[in-house]
């Protein structure tokens, strides 16, 4: 898979929905109602980070379910980019990139969200051939504020801004032209996961989608 077909697919992902959970999950048991009331509440698109022990078990529970998108987050190695794709992964997101995290992706085929959080960046990641990229950390990094001001001399670049992202700002991103969509954690707070609470987080799903 070439970068360009790559970056084709994951713009088609996150065109699915406004927001992409990102999800840290401890859990396995969890993972499937989870990703049930996120799909449900109208956002299939999914992060499953490579933060917990859990992580790859809980990205095999989330490929079972109709209508997931999964895809694995915190891709640092190519070991994780393998990994990812044998437990079912369909896309990676990484927090920044390297040469050799990005050749591991187009070996395996895993369309990648790659991570830039200057206009150098982006620039390098653009001459790959990856013009859908993620803005991280988006609030450390500047905001809506920087990711417009990279925007104007870089706008063939397409970002999901991820890291400090809220309710609260997200409306900020998504209203940028360069934007197509925000990463937040909001969406599946450890509490509700905790408890169960999966109409809660329909609910949070819903009101994010909307």
């Amino acid at each position: 898979m070439t970068p360009l077909e790559a970056s084709t697919q994951t713009m088609e992902i996150c065109r699915m929905a406004p927001v992409i959970p990102v999800l840290v999950i401890e859990d396995p048991a969890k993972a499937r109602p989870l990703a049930e009331a996120l799909v449900a509440g109208g956002l299939p698109a999914l992060e499953v980070t490579l933060r917990t022990p859990a992580a790859l078990d809980v990205i095999a529970a989330m490929a079972e379910v109709p209508g997931g998108v999964v895809g694995a987050g915190t891709l640092l190695t190519p070991d994780d980019v393998r990994a990812a794709k044998a437990a079912g992964a369909t896309f990676g997101v990484s927090p920044g990139a390297t040469d050799r995290l990005l050749d591991a992706c187009e070996a395996e085929g895993l369309p990648l969200l790659p991570g830039a959080a200057t206009a150098s960046e982006a620039m390098q990641l653009l001459e790959r051939g990856f013009s859908v990229q993620k803005f991280f950390p988006a609030e450390a990094a500047g905001g809506a504020a920087a990711l417009k001001a990279i925007g104007a001399p870089i706008p063939q670049v397409t970002f999901c801004p991820t890291g400090g992202v809220t309710p609260a700002n997200k409306g900020d991103y998504l209203a940028l032209p360069n934007v197509v969509c925000v990463g937040g954690s909001w969406v599946a707070p450890r509490d509700k996961v905790a408890a169960g609470d999966w109409a809660g987080i329909e609910a949070l799903a819903r009101e994010a989608r909307a």
